[in-house]
């Protein structure tokens, strides 16, 4: 099998990587400060105008119509300059996407021109609750009518770009005495609306440039419009877009995970011990060679999935397989390249540190390992 690129899609990777090493590269750690939040913000609101908040959208919309492929390589290569900036183009890029597969003619006129020319900074994905997690069927928000709108309360929280996004795809109860994961509804709710209280960001571990917030909504009231497809129908919505997001950590993950196997490759080729350069012992290069053997798995792996969804043929499982081996398998080029560096790997002066701490998460956001290997089970005893 021979996967082949489009010229669109070489030339929107090709920006892509471009951006990451003019605009990403250089401050990553820098926007890890939170009063650097202006430079991060700066940032998105440029690859919005290239058009990277929309890449798989209508060009009617905003979007660019290029397609999951290209999505996955963009943000591959964003993930290599700043994985802050890739996961807050990633999940703004879900959101885009479950309005256009969802929404009505309406919403997709209004909300998605909105996001794809940056209008709105980001936009966010409401599913998790501190009871609903892994298993989102559980969550306790609710929507009750009210003749022409609905109250929202609840709480939603691990929402990346929570802060500084201009809408919200929330999920909520809208019929209690319904079996679970039945009688779920999915809404879009505009953030500026009274009754919703967004928290300070997280303290994380890593990609401590993008915002992390918990949403709550008091007695919020939203227009019976602001209802994504049918009343009581939503999980099936969650579930099916999130197969999509995974495409996006996956790209993510590899990213993350190309970058740290190059940047110790480059080290250990410069650096000398016993009389000649560390890339002269094999059992360094048997390190490299497992890793990126595995890496370009996790890429052929990933664009499975994407070509899949391109062509409309089913790709949740092979997103489910996609996820857990590129953001283990990145997990484990993380730290082998940190133990390359030896010493200094461990020192923030070096970029291993970061890219350790931000490639952790990838194997617990958008659906831990263990749930995609439920997922992949299930299809495979189907």
């Amino acid at each position: 099998m021979q996967i082949t690129f489009t010229d669109e899609e070489l030339m929107i990777q090709d920006t892509a990587r471009q951006f990451a090493l003019s605009e990403l590269k250089p401050n990553a750690e820098k926007v890890e400060n939170a009063n650097e939040r202006a430079l991060f913000l700066s940032n998105i609101k440029k690859l919005s105008e290239l058009g990277f908040m929309g890449i798989n959208i209508e060009a009617q919309y905003g979007g660019i119509e290029a397609g999951s492929a290209a999505f996955s390589l963009a943000i591959t290569e964003l993930a290599r300059g700043c994985a802050s900036t890739a996961v807050t183009t990633s999940v703004t890029n879900m959101v885009a996407e479950v309005i256009q597969a969802v929404g009505n003619a309406q919403q997709k006129q209004y909300y998605l021109p909105k996001i794809c020319t940056g209008e709105y900074t980001a936009a966010g994905f409401c599913l998790t609750e501190s009871n609903a997690g892994s298993d989102p069927s559980a969550m306790k928000t609710k929507a009750v009518k009210d003749g022409d709108y609905y109250i929202l309360t609840g709480s939603k929280i691990f929402i990346t770009s929570a802060e500084y996004a201009g809408v919200f795809v929330v999920w909520a109860v809208t019929d209690s005495e319904a079996g679970r994961g039945k009688g779920i509804s999915c809404f879009l709710v505009d953030s500026a609306l009274e009754g919703i209280n967004i928290s300070k960001a997280e303290d994380k571990m890593g990609q401590k440039a993008s915002s992390t917030n918990e949403v709550s909504f008091n007695h919020c009231k939203i227009p019976a419009s602001a209802l994504l497809g049918e009343e009581n129908n939503g999980f099936k919505i969650a579930v099916t877009e999130l197969a999509g997001g995974r495409i996006g950590i996956a790209s993510l993950a590899l990213g993350l995970g190309l970058e740290a196997l190059d940047y110790a490759k480059d080290y250990i080729k410069e650096r000398k011990q016993f009389g000649q350069a560390l890339a002269k012992f094999q059992g360094l290069q048997w390190m490299l060679a497992d890793r990126y053997t595995e890496l370009e798995a996790a890429r052929l792996l990933i664009m499975q999935a994407a070509v899949n969804k391109d062509n409309n043929l089913p790709f949740a499982t092979a997103a489910s397989m996609a996820k857990v081996f590129a953001s283990e398998k990145a997990n484990d080029a993380c730290y082998t390249a940190l133990q390359l560096l030896g010493g200094a790997g461990y020192i923030k002066e070096y970029p291993l540190e970061r890219l350790a701490r931000d490639v952790r998460i990838t194997t617990i956001y958008e659906g831990t390992s263990e749930i995609q290997r439920l997922i992949i089970a299930r299809d495979i005893l189907a």
